[in-house]
C-alpha cells in the first residue's frame, strides 16, 4: 500500500475521489430528496457536446462540458418552472442532441482520440493537478451556497408548497441547485465518465435517505458513503486491472442493493 501511494497518479486519484465525495454527498442528497435525478442524468449527457465541441476548437475539454452542463442545467430548469411541456420528453430531447454533437464533432476533429473515451467512461486515474484545482474550487462553491442557503434548502426539497406560502425565492433556489448539479457534474466526468455519473450522484445519499430523515445527516451519510465507493472501487480496479469508473460504480450498486435488502428486512421484523 505504501508503494502504492508513492505513485503521483495515485496520489492525484486519491484527492480527487475525496474532492468528488464532497460534492456528491451534498448535491446527491439534494437531487434525492427533490426528485432530480432524470435532470441529472440528462445534464450529464448533455455535456458531451461540449467536450466533442471542445476537441474540434483545441481546447481543454473541461471547459466545452462546463459551458454546455450549465447551459443545458438553465434550460431544463428553466422549462420545467415556466413552460408546460414535459419535463421528461425535453430532457430526453436535450440528452440525445447533446450526445450527437459531441459524436459528431468528434468526427469532424482530425486525428486520434482516444482521450473522449476518458470523458465517457471516466479515469480517476488520469486525473490532472489543473483537475484538481477544478474540483476544489467547485467544492468550496458548493459548500459556500448551500451553508449560506440551506435552510431555505431544505425547506423546499421536503415542501416547496410550504416554502412558497412563507415566500422563500423558489425560483432562485432551484437555479442556484441546477447550476450546482451541473458543475458537480463535471466533476464526477473525470472520475466515473458521463454515462455513469448518475450513479454515483444519487446511490450514496439514496441509501442515506433509507435510513435518515435529517437533511444534513445524510449528507454528511452520503458523503462518506460516497468516498468509501470511489476510493475502494480505485482500489479494486487497480489490483485486479480492470476499468476504475465502472468498478467504483460496481461498488457503489452493490452497496445499494445490499442496503435496499436491509432496510426491508428491517421493516419486517417485529417490534
Amino acid at each position: 500500500m505504501t508503494e502504492l501511494l508513492s505513485y503521483g497518479f495515485m496520489q492525484n486519484a486519491l484527492m480527487a475521489a475525496v474532492l468528488v465525495s464532497l460534492a456528491s454527498g451534498i448535491i446527491g442528497t439534494l437531487v434525492v430528496l427533490k426528485r432530480m435525478v432524470f435532470i441529472s442524468g440528462g445534464v450529464a449527457h448533455t455535456a458531451y457536446g461540449g467536450v466533442g465541441l471542445a476537441f474540434y476548437l483545441g481546447i481543454n475539454p473541461i471547459f466545452g462540458a462546463v459551458a454546455f452542463s450549465l447551459m443545458a442545467s438553465f434550460l431544463m430548469g428553466y422549462v420545467q418552472r415556466k413552460t408546460r411541456q414535459r419535463q421528461d420528453t425535453l430532457i430526453g430531447v436535450m440528452w440525445a442532441i447533446g450526445m450527437a454533437i459531441g459524436i459528431i464533432f468528434a468526427d469532424l476533429t482530425p486525428g486520434y482520440k482516444a482521450d473522449l473515451m476518458s470523458y465517457l467512461f471516466g479515469s480517476i486515474l488520469a486525473v490532472t493537478n489543473t483537475d484538481l484545482l477544478l474540483m476544489l474550487a467547485v467544492d468550496i462553491l458548493v459548500i459556500s451556497l448551500v451553508a449560506l442557503f440551506y435552510k431555505e434548502l431544505q425547506a423546499t426539497a421536503f415542501d416547496e408548497t410550504f416554502a412558497r406560502v412563507r415566500n422563500l425565492p423558489v425560483d432562485l433556489l432551484y437555479v442556484i441547485l441546477v447550476a450546482m448539479i451541473g458543475l458537480s457534474v463535471v466533476m464526477l466526468m473525470r472520475v466515473v465518465g458521463l454515462i455513469m455519473i448518475i450513479a454515483l450522484l444519487t446511490v450514496p445519499a439514496a441509501i442515506g435517505a433509507m435510513y435518515l430523515k435529517n437533511m444534513k445527516h445524510i449528507m454528511w451519510l452520503a458523503t462518506g458513503l460516497s468516498l468509501i465507493f470511489t476510493i475502494g472501487g480505485l482500489l479494486i480496479s487497480y489490483y485486479f486491472n480492470l476499468s476504475s469508473g465502472a468498478t467504483i460504480i460496481l461498488v457503489s450498486g452493490v452497496f445499494y442493493l445490499g442496503a435496499l435488502a436491509l432496510h426491508r428486512f428491517c421493516r419486517r421484523c417485529p417490534e
